[in-house]
């Protein structure tokens, strides 16, 4: 028998290549889509070598409509998984960031999204079954500092809860996972200042992805890991929305971030 496959946008570090491992231990093959073909080949190598997994590469960079559509035709042809990871944030204030910077943002993490979305469910509709992991953030949740990010992944929360709603009953799962802080590149890239954040507010990437898969399969459609997060987003719902404008605010001590 043939196995699953699992295609992945951003595998090549933190909770993408989290997922890609645990992915590969499952026994499942891959498609791996990123920007960096070294990093992809070194994954691809480590994923076989250890887990016996069949990998492809996909080069794409998500930003550009040519390569989203070489990876929306790989997800036309079947998967049994997307993981919809690949996504980045920016520093400093929506008014002085370069425009284009921030159109390149909107497109890996909106557009993206969408279309490798649009791409994957046919086939999973017809083999009744199928699972889309869309990566959001608890930023989505929570209105704060950050802008365009912030309302980048609530337009993914969205788009998950509603397409989740349309799906039932058909085998296939939409499923929108909101981390918080997690130990990963993703900062560092961004070039937002992280100094002096509590330890306790730090999500390892392991953790991440054995709570998703496992409220996935009950068939959670928001999944919020970490009890820490959980009783944040709790709190946010139940006090006025302008209070919880002031928290996120002390709480980001006034990272800049877009």
């Amino acid at each position: 028998m043939s196995r699953p496959v699992a295609l992945i946008t951003g595998p090549t570090s933190g909770i993408g290549a989290g997922f890609a491992r645990r992915y590969a231990r499952d026994g499942h093959d891959l498609v791996l889509v990123a920007r960096d073909r070294a990093r992809l080949d070194s994954l691809a190598a480590e994923l076989h070598d250890e887990a016996g997994a069949n990998v492809e590469v996909l080069v794409a960079d998500l930003a550009e409509a040519a390569d989203r559509g070489k990876v929306a035709d790989r997800l036309s042809a079947g998967v049994q998984v997307l993981i919809n990871n690949a996504g980045f944030g920016t520093s400093g204030e929506f008014w002085t960031s370069d425009f284009a910077l921030l159109q390149s943002q909107l497109d890996v993490n909106v557009t993206a999204v969408m279309q490798l979305t649009h791409a994957a469910l046919p086939a999973m509709l017809a083999a009744g079954r199928g699972t889309v992991i869309n990566v959001a953030s608890v930023a989505g949740l929570l209105p704060g500092r950050g802008s365009t990010y912030s309302a980048s992944k609530a337009w993914v929360i969205a788009f998950s809860e509603g397409l989740a709603n349309g799906l039932g009953g058909t085998g296939v799962g939409v499923h929108a996972l909101c981390p918080g802080f997690v130990r990963t590149e993703f900062h560092e890239r961004a070039g937002i200042d992280m100094e002096g954040t509590p330890s306790w507010f730090w999500l390892q990437v392991d953790d991440v992805v054995r709570e998703t898969l496992a409220d996935a399969a009950k068939g959670k459609v928001v999944i919020v890991p970490g009890l820490q997060y959980k009783a944040v987003v709790t709190g946010g719902r139940l006090v006025p929305r302008n209070l919880v404008r002031a928290m996120t605010k002390v709480v980001g001590r006034g990272r800049g971030r877009t």
